[in-house]
């Protein structure tokens, strides 16, 4: 009887780390589908005749789904803390699927004026303040429903539906600019596709969210006077704070560096086609989706620190060679085999670093402390990765973002080799 129990409370384990996840694919799609489709939309939304309007739009509107991150991170880490993982996370999802489907239902500028670009801002600031407060309520939930011998397998998660969004994403895309529709309609309505699946994705995840258990970790807490963790409290955690600032710094933007910026580099640098650069990336994305479960359970044997340093190691000393080699492949099959090696040294860090984050920190302030530093190093590093690998190759000198990428990296190792095996001293038991 008692193994058939085990098997239920297993198979109960894995809908709840799974409806856990699942809000990321939901955030990541959405957010990949906003990137994917811009050039579609934009026209709709901003005067053609006014190109000044248009220019402040792109700029305004990517800089605040990033300015809303941090925010969406002390709020919604604080709601986590006090209330539950659970209703962070729904509310989170919620406010994505609201912010997708306000972009799907808004008119023109044409038919609205100024109405339209107004409604596309404040879209972007629900989705940035629910991107924000997912990853560290998402963090900590995995994390507190793992069982401890296998806390690195189950929170690898996290990244494997992160990907799994972005891969979405550009199938749809691509479903849509070869088989369904033409540029025109794509450019007329087409784009609205996008934001009306994210929205009904949004739905679903809201579904499983609702069923979900809440973590022991909470409810046990909850039995004791209920503390409110104020953003201040965080400074009685200084140490854990600054080393979850400096494993995203280089872990973001290695990231961001290898997924978010590979398509633009394999067209703009390296010479392949719109088409055969995002075929490139979504293959190359597979694999790396694929991997992070077996380099989470390879961190639940050698430890955390030691697929850390490993990643710091490999980044810093191969960044660099690694973007000269994509940048002068000549085949798409080399291009693919450069790129997979930059993502194996990448999921050093992604297959590891919720577990690692939500182990430093005590259960009352846990999805704050995981959340907020994390969202606001990633608005620093990983949302200006982009424009620096740019700007930087329009001065002449795209090897300097490389060498930017291996320092911020190098400082990462250098955490993880002062820091203390987390399995060890984790704060989760």
């Amino acid at each position: 009887m008692s193994h058939s129990n085990d098997h239920q409370s297993e198979k109960r384990r894995l809908f709840n780390i799974f409806s856990g996840s699942v809000g990321n694919l939901v955030e990541y799609f959405d957010w990949a589908i906003y990137a994917a489709f811009a050039l579609y939309f934009a026209p709709a939304f901003f005067p053609e005749a006014d190109q000044t309007a248009q220019l402040l739009n792109n700029a305004a509107i990517f800089a605040v789904g990033f300015i809303f991150r941090p925010l969406g991170g002390w709020l919604l880490g604080s709601l986590a803390d006090r209330k539950g993982r659970k209703s962070a996370l729904l509310l989170s999802v919620s406010l994505m699927c609201l912010g997708s489907l306000i972009i799907a239902c808004t008119p023109g500028y044409a038919v609205i004026g100024m109405w339209a670009p107004a409604l596309l801002l404040f879209a972007r600031m629900l989705q940035g303040f629910s991107i924000g407060g997912e990853y560290g309520s998402s963090a900590t939930y995995l994390s507190e429903m793992a069982v401890p011998h296998r806390r690195g397998y189950y929170s690898s998660f996290q990244y494997v539906t992160i990907v799994l969004g972005q891969i979405l994403a550009l199938g749809l895309l691509m479903l849509l600019q070869k088989c369904l529709l033409s540029s025109e309609q794509l450019h007329a309505w087409g784009w609205r596709i996008g934001f009306i699946a994210g929205g009904l994705l949004a739905v679903v995840a809201m579904g499983l969210r609702g069923n979900m258990a809440e973590t022991k970790a909470f409810v046990e807490q909850h039995t004791y006077p209920a503390r409110h963790p104020k953003l201040r409290e965080l400074l009685n955690y200084p140490k854990p704070v600054m080393t979850v600032v400096a494993l995203t710094a280089g872990g973001t933007l290695s990231y961001y560096t290898f997924t978010v910026y590979m398509q633009k580099y394999l067209v703009n640098t390296t010479g392949f086609s719109k088409d055969d650069a995002t075929t490139i990336c979504t293959l190359a994305l597979i694999v790396f989706m694929l991997i992070q479960p077996l380099f989470g359970l390879i961190s639940d044997y050698v430890g955390r620190r030691t697929m850390l340093i490993t990643f710091g190691a490999g980044a810093t000393l191969f960044t660099a060679p690694l973007l000269d080699l994509l940048g002068h492949a000549q085949t798409m099959q080399s291009a693919l085999g450069w790129y997979v090696c930059a993502l194996l040294i990448v999921s050093g860090y992604s297959s590891v670093n919720a577990i690692v984050k939500a182990e430093l920190f005590p259960v009352h302030i846990r999805a704050l402390g995981v959340g907020f530093p994390y969202a606001l190093t990633v608005a620093i590093f990983g949302g200006t990765a982009e424009y620096l690998a740019l700007w930087l190759k329009s001065l002449g000198h795209a090897e300097w973002f490389a060498y930017y990428v291996s320092a911020c990296a190098a400082v990462s190792m250098l955490v993880a080799l002062t820091m203390k095996e987390p399995m060890r001293v984790s704060r989760l038991d």
